[in-house]
């Protein structure tokens, strides 16, 4: 789960990382009055989980509380790269003398850890990885020993720094000791300034957490933003379902990441067939199909109003095909009127034969069953083209 600039300002805080005041805003009276508390010249951001809001014109300098409120006036309700502007945050100014980058994030292909550091912040990160990788020092960090002294120090050396050195080396590892106690995958700051009296301070901080350690982070679901969570992957959260939502018309569902990924692909090619119809979804039920993963799973995907058909692509293993079948019948009985939508079911593997005489004789007039992927793709995909 990414956060929010003033949800990863508040962590660090929280955590003894040197930040500037900050107070998010809902409203221009509530910016104002934030300008207010925290006196002096203020920069009024906009609260989005994208890149380019200065050039978007939602980041804005205010040298008075009533120049924060018009700001906030402006950005509040802002489209940003499809994203809309529902917060600010009202950040105290500060006194820019230099601009530098620093990020620790899990890098997956080593199966380690990264730490990326720069003396030129303020920046594209990408573009200057791209234009000039030398200025941008990667070090890998050992999970068991982390970002401590000697290695803080070895990461702002290999950076070019030398100054602040101290400073920078307490900087780096309280910034690890964010992204080890939150269960980040990511943090990043961009730009980690020095201010003119000197002192290094994390000005813009970008942090995911895995939402795989939900389970010891109870603190972590105060931090969703139910307002722009999409409803649909909101409610398979709630039933323990890895869904993504897609821009198609044919729901998917399958079991096991691997083959639920194919059959996007599958359907995806199929539909070039049926005027360029797309899968809707990403949903994998794992290694149960019972009639209430199930059930589940078709409510998720039918509550989708693009969605005009739905592919089941289930190879059976642990969990067999008559326990899937099964489940797809009693599903469409729990769902009834609710399941309008026709379903091409395609089974395979463990008891194959027996899910496919239990769809049979259940004979349900929306379901096909389909001998193979690829027709099963294109059944789908002209369901949903008609």
């Amino acid at each position: 789960m990414d956060l929010y600039e003033y949800q990863a300002r508040d962590l660090f805080e929280a955590h003894g990382v040197p930040v500037l005041a900050g107070i998010v805003a809902q409203t221009p009276e509530e910016a104002k009055a934030a300008a207010e508390k925290i006196g002096g010249t203020v920069v009024v951001k906009a609260q989005v989980k994208v890149g380019g809001r200065g050039k978007a014109g939602g980041v804005k300098l205010a040298k008075s509380a009533d120049e924060a409120y018009e700001h906030a006036q402006a950005i509040l309700g802002m489209d940003i790269k499809g994203h809309t502007v529902h917060r600010v945050m009202i950040a105290q100014g500060a006194d820019i003398a230099e601009e530098y980058y620093f990020s620790i994030l899990l890098d997956r292909a080593q199966r380690n850890y990264l730490a990326m550091c720069s003396k030129e912040g303020g920046v594209e990160i990408e573009q200057l990885a791209e234009e000039r990788p030398e200025a941008l020092a990667r070090v890998a960090v050992d999970p068991n020993t982390g970002v401590d002294a000697e290695k803080a120090r070895e990461i702002a050396e290999k950076a070019g720094f030398t100054e602040d050195l101290d400073q920078l080396v307490e900087v780096f590892q309280t910034l690890w000791t964010v992204f080890q106690k939150e269960d980040a995958t990511l943090v990043e700051v961009n730009p980690l300034v020095k201010t003119g009296e000197g002192k290094i301070i994390a000005l813009d901080g970008k942090v995911t957490v895995d939402e795989n350690a939900a389970y010891r982070q109870p603190g972590h679901a105060d931090l969703v933003d139910e307002q722009t969570e999409d409803p649909l992957e909101a409610k398979a959260k709630e039933n323990d379902l890895n869904y993504v939502k897609l821009d198609g018309q044919v729901g998917v569902i399958g079991n096991g990441a691997g083959l639920v990924m194919s059959t996007l692909d599958v359907v995806a090619y199929a539909g070039e067939a049926h005027n360029g119809v797309k899968p809707a979804n990403f949903l994998d039920i794992g290694g149960g199909a019972s009639a209430e993963v199930m059930a589940n799973g078709l409510d998720v995907i039918l509550g989708d109003d693009q969605v005009k058909s739905v592919f089941v692509n289930v190879f059976g293993g642990i969990t067999s095909c008559d326990a899937v079948a099964n489940g797809i019948v009693k599903a469409l009985e729990i769902l009834g009127d609710t399941a309008s939508k026709p379903l091409v079911v395609r089974l395979d593997g463990n008891n194959v034969e027996e899910g496919r005489r239990i769809l049979d004789e259940a004979n349900h007039p929306l379901v096909t069953i389909a001998d193979t992927m690829d027709e099963g793709a294109d059944k789908a995909a002209e369901l949903a083209n008609k």
